[in-house]
């Protein structure tokens, strides 16, 4: 494996315009804007991309489009996955998304992160005459049967239980436990999710 691109997923600073992942991008990218100029009718083609880009995906996965993601490989789905519009995963770290995982529309889950000082995130010319920047990331996980509504954001290293839900325009910033419901900017819990909160008059 490509020192950098280990570098990358153990969460240390890493170039990320080395050629290995400099070309794994590129081929992602091609993949993801492939997959979103095809039409929801033709599945098998959508299916055929789909299961290229994400390998680690649990039967039912289902991946509205548009898609955009850096490496796809580093992501894991359980099984009936859902993703409406629009969802970006920058995944140079590991994302963990467990079964039953609804995604409203516009939400990004983030893993890269940047040096606060200037001196160390600018960009910089190599011996090689290459411009690059360095970068580093923590890995996200988001546990079983959660609901993220439109536009979360979920930040690097933060890891959200099960059974949450998190509202409309959340920024996740830091671990969420189980079955509570979040929201807010950044997201903080209001209350646990309990059995007091089941609809009447609902099929089951």
């Amino acid at each position: 494996m490509d020192t950098n691109r280990q570098k990358m997923l153990n969460g240390q600073p890493y170039d990320p315009s080395s050629p290995d992942l400099a070309k794994h991008r590129q081929q992602t990218h091609e993949l993801c804007l492939e997959y979103n100029q095809t039409p929801e009718s033709d599945v098998q083609k959508r299916t055929e991309i789909i299961t290229t880009l994400v390998p680690h995906q649990g039967a039912g996965a289902y991946f509205q489009g548009p898609i955009q993601f850096d490496y796809g490989d580093n992501i894991t789905v359980g099984q009936n996955f859902y993703a409406n519009f629009n969802l970006t995963i920058l995944d140079v770290c590991p994302v963990k998304i467990g079964d039953n995982v609804m995604l409203g529309p516009n939400v990004t889950i983030a893993t890269p992160l940047h040096p606060l000082t200037f001196q160390q995130r600018n960009v910089r010319l190599q011996a090689d005459g290459r411009e690059t920047n360095y970068e580093y990331g923590q890995p996200i996980t988001i546990g079983d049967n959660c609901w993220l509504a439109a536009n979360v954001t979920v930040c690097p290293g933060v890891t959200i239980g099960e059974g949450c839900v998190i509202g409309a325009g959340s920024v996740v910033t830091k671990d969420l436990p189980d079955n509570c419901l979040a929201v807010g900017s950044p997201a903080r819990v209001i209350r646990q999710i309990t059995a007091d909160d089941r609809l009447t008059d609902f099929p089951y």
